[in-house]
């Protein structure tokens, strides 16, 4: 189904006359270099199409044709390739490297005479023929680019002098090869589509996959005899048709290509998305899931227009439009499939907005309101190590979108790394909290459980142990803090990790030296009525035999989320108090 509905992309793609997609035979490429001839096929000029500054020079893309998968021996392209094919020249001034680049040029110099013969005539081809029949090609090497084009193996097309359109783009050139594309096999069913076809062997490498080889990486492959049957080559163990092969791998390297707005990264995963037909949803996933580019805000207006849409039920007619999300990521020379969704928009839609809601929770004015699925992974990654992508543990991103898209709990490795980093830092973030609520809502609902679970704000009413005590915690260091001020460290940096894992041992610790604290509070001559009466209303909450020697790994969770919200709502309350003063 993923590589049909990819190929469907491709077909969609094709009959928008908006959309610039290469026609069967044909792929975008990146060339920076073009050598300008004139119609009696002399070199005028040497044209570099690359933009930018120093290392971060881009290559502008070109139609060209489709290029040869090259992995060993001499395979040359059309009209295009590097130095050696093009030009015969050699990486360095051994004999192997002569000989190899020798043969190169032969080689490309032959494809080019077989698809246009004396019979075809096109300006742009016969200047071209006048060129690569004189064999002298020092002009070229007498460039200022030159060096630059040899040591970096550059790609080469040509372009006829007064046009701007290469030679391989011409329309003349297009339909001859276009009509010389007729399957040269035996004709087989393709497993895809069901149409007879003659299978392709080696598959079209699929680039653009964050971590896996930059020359690209295929899904389907078969290169050990493990992987074999019934004594079948490559790519016949699994019949794809070159129609259909040609289309899903040019639609998912256009989804895939560098400023695709139909891409996200998700932990490993680079994740595509696209509709059967167009949709505005195309345009607005990425804002609901994905990271917004660096010094951008994430758009909170329009993830608010989701949830309220959703809530009143009111959604589009049009939301019925069938809607795919994949995510892939290398795995050795391959590309694995982390995660696959087929549903609809108005399905997904809902699935999103149950995601947000359930990871809802008070937060700091500067914290971000909506976060990330990037963000949330972010947060369980050791603040020692450099917070980026490589440092997320493989294979969550993709078990948490897979969650999402589905509408099951999230991982179960989540919440623990959540916990870990809790305890490990003494720092319950907003996106930590935000992953602890939401596994542990989700949990509940996919289990139906009847006890109730960790709203979004304080919840004064929640008995849980773990919870109570996380909020007996927070209590016992605002004491702390309100005896010493100017504090750096905290009951919290000392005591956390063991309050929340071993409490029965650790509160009786606490307990007395809050009452040392309380102390102190009086002595200074202010009141500890407040203070006083909040350790009684959450102590009453605390089981007549005191805490538990442990806490599971749930009740871990519910001890940072009840910590964190009473936290919240001390600060909430200095607000409040604050405005009261200045009226």
């Amino acid at each position: 189904m993923i590589l049909r509905a990819l190929a469907d992309y491709y077909e969609r793609m094709r009959s928008d006359p908006n959309c610039d997609v290469a026609p069967p035979g044909f792929e975008k490429k990146a060339i920076p270099f073009l050598l300008v001839i004139n119609q009696q096929g002399q070199l005028t000029n040497i044209r570099d199409t690359r933009t930018g500054e120093g290392k971060k020079k881009t290559a502008r893309e070109f139609m060209v044709p489709q290029g040869e998968k090259k992995t060993s021996g001499i395979k040359p392209n059309l009209l295009w390739d590097n130095s050696q094919y093009v030009l015969g020249s050699p990486k360095s001034d051994s004999e192997k490297d002569k000989k190899k680049a020798e043969d190169a040029f032969s080689a490309f110099r032959k494809r080019f005479d077989e698809t246009f013969d004396e019979s075809f005539q096109d300006e742009g081809i016969n200047a071209l023929r006048g060129f690569l029949s004189k064999g002298n090609f020092s002009p070229v090497f007498d460039y200022e680019l030159w060096p630059e084009i040899k040591n970096s193996n550059a790609n080469l097309s040509f372009l006829l002098e007064g046009e701007s359109r290469l030679i391989a783009q011409r329309k003349s050139v297009i339909e001859h090869i276009t009509e010389r594309m007729k399957p040269i096999g035996k004709l087989q069913a393709c497993a895809v589509t069901g149409k007879k076809d003659v299978p392709v062997l080696l598959h079209t490498a699929i680039k653009g996959v964050w971590g896996a080889q930059s020359s690209g990486a295929n899904i389907v492959s078969f290169n050990l005899e493990a992987f074999r049957s019934f004594g079948k080559k490559q790519g016949l163990n699994a019949p794809v048709g070159q129609h259909t092969e040609f289309a899903y791998t040019t639609a998912l390297n256009m989804l895939l290509a560098k400023g695709s707005r139909q891409r996200i990264q998700v932990g490993d995963a680079s994740t595509v998305f696209w509709a059967r037909a167009e949709h505005p949803f195309e345009d607005d996933f990425s804002c609901f899931l994905g990271e917004p580019p660096k010094g951008k805000n994430p758009d909170y207006g329009r993830i608010r227009s989701l949830l309220k849409a959703v809530k009143t039920g009111v959604l589009p007619k049009e939301d019925d439009m069938p809607f795919y999300v994949l995510g892939l990521a290398p795995n050795a020379s391959r590309i694995a499939i982390r995660f696959w969704y087929e549903g609809n928009v108005r399905d997904l839609k809902q699935k999103i907005a149950q995601h947000f809601e359930d990871i809802e929770i008070v937060c700091a004015p500067h914290d971000r309101k909506f976060l990330s699925l990037f963000r949330l992974l972010l947060s369980i990654v050791p603040e020692k190590s450099d917070r980026k992508a490589d440092n997320i543990p493989p294979n969550l991103g993709g078990q948490l979108a897979r969650a999402v898209l589905a509408g099951t709990p999230y991982p179960r490795t989540l919440l623990s790394g959540a916990v870990r980093r809790c305890k490990a830092e003494q720092k319950i973030t907003h996106a930590r909290a935000a992953i602890i609520k939401g596994f542990l809502v989700r949990e509940a609902r996919f289990r139906k459980s009847t006890k109730k679970e960790v709203q979004m704000a304080l919840d004064k009413t929640n008995t849980n142990i773990g919870y109570v005590l996380g909020r007996l915690f927070s209590v016992f260091e605002r004491i702390q803090e309100q005896a010493q001020t100017g504090l750096n460290k905290t009951i919290k940096d000392t005591y956390f990790s063991a309050a929340s894992s071993s409490p029965q041992v650790t509160f009786k610790r606490l307990h007395e030296l809050a009452i040392h604290h309380l102390a102190k509070i009086r002595n200074s001559g202010q009141s500890t009525i407040w203070l006083e009466k909040l350790i009684q209303e959450v102590m009453d909450k605390v089981p007549a035999e005191g805490p538990p020697t442990t806490l599971a790994l749930e009740d871990q969770g519910r001890f940072a989320i009840g910590y964190y919200h009473q936290r919240q709502d001390f600060f909430t309350k200095k607000e409040k108090d604050t405005k009261g003063d200045n009226i």
